[in-house]
């Protein structure tokens, strides 16, 4: 809210203007060491606010990122809660107030339940480090490395109540080398998903895709 005089020199006298903000507000959700949201606020996305980093590991190396980043951190962690219910439950009501546009999943180690994505529908997005559907669930580079693959890559996609199942945004391919290891392939990985995952956090702020069943179209 600002304050404008107005009038013809009354003292007091003012216009009151509310400034609403059309910003398409994001949180970022991480449990490690936070290389993608690095991207992701570097790339400074036309019209973009990130709201907050949700974290549930206390000494994660990405709440190191959001400091230097200036970027407001919520550490929640996942101990101490018997049941995943009682543990979404408290993230909800944590971050209702934010009035969120698009939850980004990026290196988050929690599987959220229907009852949380439920709440969000086509509102969270998660990053696979593989092309799906292949190699699903963890240590997708490695997978890739043991059924000889010759490409591999990364995915952005919408989240569902599966794990690795909801419709495709984008895609990154990328060569794996006769000589790769893991950590080799997934520094490759990891520099195409530093593309595409802020692509497709600006083609959902601009409105550019359209959802038709499992297939996620972008309008020219």
């Amino acid at each position: 809210m600002i304050l404008v005089p107005i009038g013809s020199g009354k003292v007091g006298s003012c216009l009151v203007i509310f400034l609403m903000s059309n910003k398409f507000k994001i949180a970022i959700f991480s449990s490690g060491s936070g290389s993608n949201f690095e991207a992701i606020v570097k790339a400074k996305i036309p019209n973009v606010e990130i709201s907050f980093l949700f974290c549930n590991v206390e000494d994660a190396f990405v709440l190191e990122r959001a400091k230097n980043l200036e970027v407001q951190s919520i550490i929640l962690s996942h101990k101490g809660y018997k049941l995943r219910k009682e543990y979404e439950e408290k993230i909800l009501s944590t971050i209702e107030k934010y009035s969120l546009d698009l939850i980004v999943l990026a290196g988050f180690k929690r599987i959220l339940s229907p009852f949380f994505t439920s709440k969000f529908p086509f509102k969270i997005i998660n990053l696979h480090p593989s092309i799906l559907p292949a190699f699903t669930g963890l240590h997708a580079p490695r997978q890739a490395l043991e059924y000889g693959s010759k490409f591999t890559g990364c995915t952005v996609h919408f989240v569902d109540e599966g794990i690795d199942t909801g419709p495709i945004i984008l895609q990154g391919v990328v060569e794996v080398a006769q000589d790769d290891n893991e950590e080799t392939l997934l520094n490759k990985i990891n520099a195409k998903e530093h593309e595409i995952l802020p692509e497709s956090i600006k083609l959902i702020s601009e409105d550019k895709l359209i959802i038709e069943g499992r297939k996620v179209l972008i309008k020219d």
